[in-house]
């Protein structure tokens, strides 16, 4: 049986003051990830005394431009803009099943279907609550979410162990070319003080558009905030051909350079030209051109020579400035030999958390119709 998503939940309407709230308990639109991937912590607090409250439990779902799929489900209380929605379970739903019920790529679509607007599109409240949904027992409702969290708890393992092994190869990076420890302190006489421009490059090439995916196609918004890798594309351009990257390059946004946006390429795609594209002058400079790039000290750079108000971009010219050690070649190749499995095994399991996502968002659908149990799927345990 269907019922109204309204049966279930309400949109909260409780007020916060912004002074209560800090960077890691603000939620905007623009540090909610697209393609359900959660938030990350906000770049900024807004202007206004108060704004929109949310508790924890409560499931925040972007409401411009739906079919980027932003959600979380809430963990702690705080505030968010008014372009996020906040719904809130009543006691005929589980609060974790309606945040999968919200998950499913059919909400999105119809959230998209219904909206109003063109350029900016928003989701309709009125429609929204108006959305069909299956009306199933508790116990089955808190299965379902249990079998669907647990991928989740498995993401989110994969990406605590990536964060600590990108922060151990900046640690190693800063030891030996900013703080030069394993050398006395002092830069070698073998090495020199240089720029950017000496290691690497703008990239040229092209690719055609058709040519590529949502999963090989990269732009400034599905690029994570905080390094935190990128996320499947919404949609591709509609242009015939877009820049070109190929594995070893480095992608940095060039778009609010604050939102410290990066990735190690490791395969061949095409990205948004809003997205700068950097190649190493030769394969051994790879991983050091990219630890040099993560680095907090890269992106003040960066940030500070940015030209613009609201949508501040880096100046190319500046970036390729940026100050940078050129070390010997037998040092370059020690290190290269120490980071390179680092940044293998972060590449295998944000390619594990990509294929558990697809798991998740396969079965989600099939779980909520009834055409999979939750018995199936413990082998009728």
């Amino acid at each position: 049986m269907k019922r109204e998503l309204s049966d279930f939940c309400d949109f909260a309407d409780e007020r916060v003051a912004i002074i209560d709230l800090d960077l890691d308990t603000y939620i905007s639109t623009e540090n909610m990830l697209p393609n359900k991937g959660g938030i990350t912590r906000s770049a900024g607090l807004p202007n206004t005394s108060l704004t929109q409250a949310y508790q924890a439990e409560d499931v925040l779902v972007s409401n411009i431009r739906p079919y980027f799929k932003k959600i979380w489900f809430a963990d702690r209380e705080g505030g968010c803009s008014n372009d996020v929605l906040v719904f809130r379970a009543n006691d005929k739903v589980y609060p974790g099943f309606l945040y999968y019920l919200l998950s499913d790529d059919n909400f999105f679509d119809y959230a998209t279907a219904t909206a109003k607007g063109t350029k900016m599109p928003r989701g309709d409240k009125g429609a929204i609550m108006q959305y069909d949904v299956p009306d199933l027992p508790l116990d089955l409702q808190i299965a379902i979410a249990a079998t669907l969290s647990a991928l989740d708890a498995k993401i989110a393992n994969n990406k605590a162990i990536n964060h600590h092994l990108e922060q151990m190869a900046q640690a190693i990076f800063k030891s030996w070319f900013v703080d030069f420890e394993p050398f006395g302190g002092e830069m070698p006489d073998d090495w020199r003080e240089g720029t950017l421009s000496e290691i690497c490059s703008y990239c040229s090439e092209r690719i055609a558009v058709s040519e590529l995916t949502s999963q090989t196609y990269i732009s400034t918004e599905n690029m994570v905030s905080n390094r935190g890798g990128f996320l499947d594309a919404a949609s591709l351009p509609t242009t015939a051909l877009t820049p070109m990257f190929r594995p070893g390059n480095v992608l940095v946004s060039n778009i609010r350079p604050y939102f410290k946006k990066i990735i190690f390429c490791s395969f061949v795609g095409g990205c948004s030209a809003d997205v700068l594209c950097f190649q190493a002058k030769s394969n051994v400079f790879e991983p050091y051109l990219y630890c040099h790039l993560y680095s907090d000290a890269f992106f003040d750079y960066m940030v500070a020579g940015s030209k613009g108000t609201k949508m501040p971009r880096g100046d190319k010219q500046q970036i390729m400035n940026y100050p940078t050690a050129i070390p010997s070649d037998g040092i370059l190749a020690d290190f290269v030999e120490l980071i390179v499995p680092i940044l293998s095994a972060i590449e295998n399991n944000r390619d594990e958390c990509r294929s558990l996502a697809a798991l998740r968002d396969a079965l989600l659908p099939r779980l909520m119709s009834g055409e999979l149990s939750v018995a199936d799927l413990d082998g009728g345990k």
